[in-house]
């Protein structure tokens, strides 16, 4: 523990958002990032508890050793903590944007509630005495997301981060059949021990939903692409725009379907799924020509809460949208958080994102509208009705315009041409999960990420297709249990 009391006198702050005038604007970054000398100070925020519940299944699923990093960026000794860092963390560029940060909720100094251990004063950023993100004294956490980005991308800057190239070949072949988070994951690792390993995807950009799900605002994707060079560097071969079939993998010694979740929940009336307008607008972004769904002077409703929800809010806004409504079946979570959800379980606490944020300044309101669904299209509108316990509530019917209806209710599993294509049976959640829970469907065939588990966060699928590569690299060995 560098400094014990550091979480008395260092406030926390966070990266602050660009602001709305300018980065409604464009899909750049939303974040500007901090000088060195602010995130030191950050990191000495960090008690090096006896129990770091950070670390612990509450929080990090890769279990990244966060006071030790922590502890060596407070000291100046970025490059140790880097790669204190990268020991479990395949790709912290990824996390550090899009992560919601389990591992802060489940900080120590989250479970203060109101004990005030740091005041918040204004200040210039890289002082280290306050936050102009609203500083308020029950979120004491640290800023691990913010500080492992900052460690990754000062890592890329100053040359540190280089191709992983194993020693040694072990003349096993595997292929990947999927490029997103736990694909990337599953072929980092599979080529870190030695094995040679293709990955194939369908699209013509790898990534997956990191490259085409998430919208550039959130992850620029030059960062995907970065990392995907660099994979490319260290050995890992790639097939684009390649429709996997088992007939063309009949050369590998193992396969990992990690194709995700990409069955959309649907809805009893027409509109446009989110990872559909999501994808358009990216490729936009992309070519810099018009995106092919267009929100722009247009009345957009997103059907769905969660971050898809939040993302179309905030395209739409970018594109240009006459006005952004945001409908969820739910009621309204509670400001705090209640008896049954103690800490240090994740808060099902209101959260208002970037794209909320954004609508609040535009249209002078929240867009979401809850215990509310739709009930039917109509020219230039959509009706809609209030729910209780989610029964429709007589009466409450309304009429509001709608040219675009976004619906981001969801994913319901994998999709059900793959599952044919690899004759595997699957779960009542439409997941490849093995009888046996872990990743081996039978033979050589393994499964990972939000096809085996269902739709989750990028950093669990990180540390699924990480668990699968171990689980592959011992069937290879021939020590599978």
């Amino acid at each position: 523990m560098g400094k014990p009391i550091g979480f008395m006198e260092v406030a926390r702050v966070e990266n602050p958002y660009r602001d709305e005038t300018s980065r409604l604007c464009d899909f750049e970054d939303l974040h500007i990032p901090q000088p060195s000398d602010l995130r030191q100070a950050q990191a000495s925020r960090c008690m090096n508890c006896g129990v770091p519940f950070c670390q612990s299944d509450f929080g990090c699923p890769l279990h990244n050793l966060i006071p030790e990093w922590n502890d060596l960026l407070y000291q100046g000794k970025e490059r140790e903590a880097l790669e204190r860092l990268l020991q479990t963390a395949p790709f912290p560029e990824f996390t550090g944007r899009v992560c919601p940060a389990l591992c802060e909720k489940a900080c120590n100094l989250e479970s203060a509630g109101s004990f005030a251990f740091g005041k918040a004063v204004p200040g210039k950023a890289g002082d280290g005495d306050g936050s102009n993100q609203g500083f308020e004294a029950r979120h004491l956490a640290l800023t691990n997301r913010d500080n492992e980005l900052y460690l990754i991308e000062t890592g890329f800057e100053k040359g540190w981060v280089q191709p992983r190239i194993p020693r040694k070949r072990t003349g096993m072949r595997v292929a990947v059949v999927g490029s997103g988070p736990s694909g990337l994951a599953t072929a980092d690792l599979l080529n870190r021990l030695g094995h040679a390993v293709t990955v194939i995807e369908r699209a013509d950009r790898a990534g997956g939903l990191l490259m085409y799900g998430i919208p550039n605002m959130k992850l620029p994707k030059w960062v995907v692409e970065r990392r995907v060079k660099l994979m490319e560097a260290a050995g890992i071969r790639f097939l684009l725009n390649t429709e996997a079939n088992p007939d063309d993998l009949l050369d590998f010694d193992a396969v990992a379907l990690c194709g995700g979740a990409k069955k959309p929940r649907g809805l009893n009336v027409e509109g446009v799924f989110a990872v559909d307008y999501l994808t358009a607008a990216t490729r936009a972004v992309l070519s810099g020509n018009k995106p092919v769904i267009d929100a722009r002077d247009k009345n957009v409703v997103v059907v769905g809460g969660g971050d898809t929800g939040n993302d179309c809010v905030g395209t739409a806004l970018r594109q240009g949208c006459a006005s952004v409504i945001q409908l969820e079946m739910m009621p309204a979570p509670p400001l705090e958080r209640l008896p049954g959800n103690p800490w240090p379980e994740w808060p099902r606490t209101l959260r208002t994102d970037y794209g909320q944020l954004e609508a609040i300044y535009r249209q002078g309101g929240d867009p979401r509208v809850y215990e509310t669904t739709v009930i039917r299209r109509l020219p230039g509108a959509i009706e809609t009705v209030k729910l209780r316990s989610f029964d429709p509530i007589p009466g409450t019917e309304q009429r509001i315009p709608c040219d675009l209806m976004l619906i981001a209710a969801g994913f319901v599993g994998c999709e059900t041409a793959t599952a044919e294509c690899f004759n595997v049976k699957l779960n009542p959640r439409g997941c490849m999960m093995p009888e046996n829970g872990g990743h081996h469907l039978r033979d050589n065939l393994f499964t990972a990420g939000d096809m085996r588990t269902g739709q989750s966060l990028v950093v669990r699928a990180l540390a699924d297709g990480r668990a699968a590569a171990m689980e592959i690299d011992r069937y290879l060995k021939g020590d599978a249990q």
